[in-house]
């Protein structure tokens, strides 16, 4: 049976998909996977080894020349590649309108969130299966019930696995314990302030940990530099393709991390993850892991170097009494 997958942003929504590939994988073995995902994603979905066929989308980009020859050209291209792959079924696992839109180009069946459970219900609409799934769940345990139902299985939800692994590479000389600050992230509201994440640097480096901090933009490169300049043990990463940071990071001894998908992919390589909520709320949509933990700044107040750093040890011990 071939299935398409249809989740095409962000990132974190992107890695919350692979916990139900995983189930889906184990209780339907007569299934292959392919995908399709927004460009700049591509590189995450392909962390998985059991997706087949990526096909790139780019709505967000398309959004901005509608009627523009390159992009008619680029959506007639989706569409043949689509529909030459014959696909049994296709999963919307996004629940979106221009999801919806983007899976019917297949031909093939559409399943998906029925109409009290997709976030546009406009989408449903374009749906040949639909199926219930309360919406107070968190976005992992959204998916997979809904994977379980298109396909006819009742998933485990006692154990979570992502199933990916980090890519070639990594760091070259820098060795000893490393610790990933992921700082950048795209409200404002949701950035930390400079002067913790300095702090929080100080604090590593006392504690025989090399901070790394990298950057994307122009605002996150000022804050990686400001970090790196007053912590001078950081290895700053310059701005880098997803793949390559995706190596390093995979390769870390601790991350901490804003709200940002970065945060999501660590969660999801098993690493101690220390998640730095401040204006959003982690419950339905909050990194999952064996070793993630959510700080929640409480209102009007903030989330401290002290915390993060303490909240690291606590999952740091509890990783190194975890059996290999």
């Amino acid at each position: 049976m071939r299935v398409l997958i249809v989740k095409t942003s962000s990132m974190g929504d992107v890695i919350h998909t692979f916990p139900a590939v995983e189930d889906a994988l184990r209780n339907r073995p007569d299934i292959s996977f392919d995908w399709c995902v927004e460009e700049a994603f591509a590189a995450v979905v392909a962390l998985h080894p059991a997706i087949g066929t990526i096909h790139k989308v780019a709505i967000r980009r398309w959004r901005k020349k509608p009627f523009g020859g390159g992009t008619w050209r680029e959506m007639a291209g989706l569409r043949r590649a689509l529909r030459s792959r014959r696909y049994d079924l296709v999963i919307d696992a996004q629940g979106l309108l221009k999801s919806a839109a983007v899976a019917r180009q297949s031909g093939a069946p559409i399943a998906g969130f029925d109409r009290s459970s997709a976030r546009e219900p406009s989408a449903t609409l374009l749906y040949e299966r639909k199926y219930a799934v309360r919406r107070e769940l968190h976005a992992i345990e959204r998916t997979r019930r809904l994977f379980g139902l298109a396909l006819g299985y009742q998933a485990d939800l006692s154990t979570l696995s992502s199933g990916i692994v980090p890519p070639a590479g990594g760091l070259s000389g820098v060795e000893g314990k490393t610790a990933f600050l992921l700082h950048g992230t795209s409200r404002e509201d949701k950035k930390w302030p400079v002067e913790d994440w300095v702090e929080t640097a100080r604090r590593l480096v006392s504690q025989q940990f090399t901070p790394i901090v990298t950057w994307s933009n122009e605002a996150e490169k000022c804050v990686a530099e400001a970090v790196a300049g007053a912590v001078p043990e950081t290895v700053l990463v310059p701005k880098s393709p997803l793949a390559d940071v995706a190596a390093i990071l995979g390769r870390s001894t601790l991350v901490i991390g804003a709200d940002t998908g970065l945060t999501h992919l660590a969660s999801a390589f098993g690493l101690p993850t220390v998640a730095i909520f401040l204006a959003t709320e982690p419950g339905l949509t909050g990194p999952r892991g064996p070793y993630s933990s959510t700080l929640l700044a409480p209102a009007g107040g903030k989330v401290t170097p002290a915390e993060v750093m303490a909240e690291a040890e606590r999952l740091l011990a509890l990783r190194s009494e975890t059996p290999v």
